[in-house]
């Protein structure tokens, strides 16, 4: 699913242009942005939340040569999905003693 897809089903559902439904989705987007780039938290419950992270220094290596390089500390973000999400894609946690067969 693409945003335009988004764009066309929300608009036919609200009966409003997609024209208005693509300007109302770019202002939605820009907020999680915004609270982003300041490190706040975005909660859209029950969907789940944007958060961002730290990531601390590393060391890794060239995948062409071999060579050792250091990888600086950045932030990254990321989306800890909510417990509605979580079941409606149906990716519970398997109970212990592994699948029955």
């Amino acid at each position: 699913m693409t945003k335009a897809d988004i764009i066309d089903a929300v608009s036919v559902q609200a009966g409003v242009s997609k024209r208005q439904t693509g300007e109302i989705l770019e202002l939605i987007l820009d907020e999680i942005l915004s609270g982003l780039h300041k490190g706040e938290r975005v909660a859209l419950t029950p969907f789940g939340s944007f958060v961002v992270r730290q990531r601390r220094a590393r060391e890794g290596r060239n995948p062409k040569t071999g060579e050792a390089i250091n990888i600086a500390a950045r932030k990254v973000p990321a989306f800890i999905p909510g417990k509605n999400l979580k079941e409606a894609v149906g990716a519970g946690r398997a109970k212990k003693g592994g699948r029955k067969r």
